[in-house]
C-alpha cells in the first residue's frame, strides 16, 4: 500500500494507523496547491478531487477521503483492535466521533488554513472550533483515557490530529485542560511519534 499525504494534513490520521497497524507501507508527500507528488505525477490523476488523503490499494485502486481509509485499515486487521466490532454499541461510538470530526471539527478549521479567508471569517473560524473543542472537553471530562475510555481507535487519531491544528491556528488548547492533556497522549504513542518524524514534524 501507498500513502499520498500532506505533512500535518487530515492524512496525518491515516498515516499514523498505518504505523498503529505496524504492516508495510509507501507513503509519497504531495503539494496539493501545484498538484504534483514528490515523484512529479500529476495528482489529480490519483485523486481527481485534488486534496488527500488517498490509499493506493491492490491493483493500483485507489481509495479517498480519510474516514473511509481509517475504516478500511481497521477493519482489515481486527486484531489490532482500532474499530470495535460490527453491531456493537463502541463501534457506533466510535464511528459517531469519526463523525463528528470529519463533519464538525475539521470544517471549522478550514477558513483558518485558506489564505483568502477575510479576518472576519477567520474570527468567526476560531469562534467555532472553540464551540467544537467544548464538546471534545466535555466528552473528556469523565477522565478517559480515549474516545471510548481505554480502546485507542482510529477515532483517536483523527481528533488527534485535528485538535493539534490549534498549535498551528493560534489557538491555545491550554484552555481545555483534558483535551489537552488527550493530545499529549496521543502524541507520545510511538506510532504518532514515527509519524510526526516521518513528516518532519518531530521536535
Amino acid at each position: 500500500m501507498k500513502l499520498f499525504y500532506k505533512s500535518g494534513a487530515c492524512s496525518m490520521a491515516s498515516h499514523m494507523v498505518l504505523n498503529e497497524l505496524g504492516t508495510p507501507f509507501d507513503i509519497e508527500a504531495v503539494d496539493t496547491d501545484a498538484g504534483k507528488t514528490a515523484s512529479g505525477a500529476d495528482y489529480r490523476t490519483i485523486n481527481a478531487k485534488g486534496y488527500v488523503p488517498t490509499l493506493e490499494m491492490k491493483d493500483g485502486i485507489y481509495l479517498t477521503e480519510g474516514p473511509a481509509i481509517l475504516q478500511f485499515l481497521a477493519d482489515g486487521h481486527p486484531d489490532k483492535g482500532l474499530i470495535p466490532a460490527v453491531g456493537t454499541q463502541d463501534r457506533a461510538r466510535t464511528l459517531e466521533t469519526l463523525t463528528f470530526t470529519s463533519s464538525e471539527l475539521h470544517k471549522a478549521f478550514g477558513p483558518l488554513f485558506n489564505s483568502n479567508a477575510t479576518e472576519a471569517e477567520q474570527d468567526a473560524a476560531r469562534v467555532n472550533v472553540v464551540s467544537k473543542f467544548d464538546h471534545v472537553e466535555a466528552l473528556l471530562a469523565d477522565g478517559r483515557n480515549t474516545v471510548l475510555g481505554e480502546q485507542y481507535t482510529i477515532a483517536d487519531a483523527y481528533l488527534f490530529v485535528v485538535s493539534n491544528w490549534a498549535n498551528f491556528t493560534g489557538i491555545d488548547l491550554a484552555r481545555w485542560p483534558n483535551l489537552a492533556a488527550y493530545v499529549a497522549r496521543v502524541a507520545a504513542r510511538p506510532a504518532t511519534q514515527r509519524t510526526l518524524q516521518a513528516e518532519g514534524l518531530a521536535g
